[in-house]
């Protein structure tokens, strides 16, 4: 009797007694949870630019009734159901886009910061920047699109000291006026007003106004 054994039938036949000597009781591969995810940031090009965008993590805003004004209850719930969101906690993602422009690098926004005012999950933003290679002292410029507490909050550290030391700081005058007056200290806007006044005071001689059009 001849055995007629072609090349590929060799090949399966291996791959056949790898797998059954790899998955045998005799011999069980133990590799340790890892416990990590991927980096909070992504990096494309736009146009000339080179854009990466850092996470400060995710924002849990709690009960969407809260959010979510004007709409029935029952249909804001359907709709994050059907998204396979929590029907009971809107949560948001917090991403800072930072714009290479080659010449200049500009971050737009610096997330909650010190500020623990939703929770845990928040202030990230430093850290997603180390993962992206990204170094404080490399921004050229800070643009704040309003001065909420989740926009304003990583200008400064723990000891009120400039994260981004080299940084132009661009804001709306009317904005930085709101959300630093103090005589709203007494109001239920307390915590963003000390909040806006930790991070925006110690940068205020490196801010410029910019203006509609």
């Amino acid at each position: 009797m001849t055995l007629n054994v072609s090349r590929r039938s060799l090949l399966a036949l291996g791959a056949g007694l790898g797998a059954s000597t790899l998955l045998g009781s005799t011999a069980q591969a133990r590799a340790p949870k890892l416990g990590t995810q991927t980096p909070y940031w992504h990096r494309f090009v736009l146009g000339d630019a080179e854009v990466t965008v850092v996470s400060d993590g995710p924002l849990p805003l709690g009960d969407p009734s809260g959010t979510f004004t004007g709409v029935p209850k029952e249909e804001v719930k359907k709709m994050l159901s059907d998204n396979f969101l929590s029907p009971d906690n809107v949560v948001l993602e917090q991403n800072s886009p930072i714009v290479n422009m080659g010449d200049r690098l500009i971050l737009f926004d610096t997330g909650m910061g010190t500020s623990k005012a939703f929770g845990p999950t928040t202030g990230r933003q430093q850290k997603s920047m180390q993962e992206a290679g990204i170094k404080p002292g490399d921004i050229d410029a800070v643009v704040l699109s309003h001065a909420h507490i989740d926009h304003i909050g990583g200008i400064v550290d723990a000891d009120n000291k400039p994260l981004f030391p080299n940084a132009q700081y661009y804001i709306a005058q009317s904005d930085l006026d709101f959300w630093t007056d103090e005589g709203k200290m007494g109001s239920p806007l307390k915590d963003f007003i000390v909040h806006a006044r930790k991070n925006l005071l110690p940068v205020r001689d490196r801010i410029v106004f910019f203006k509609d059009g």
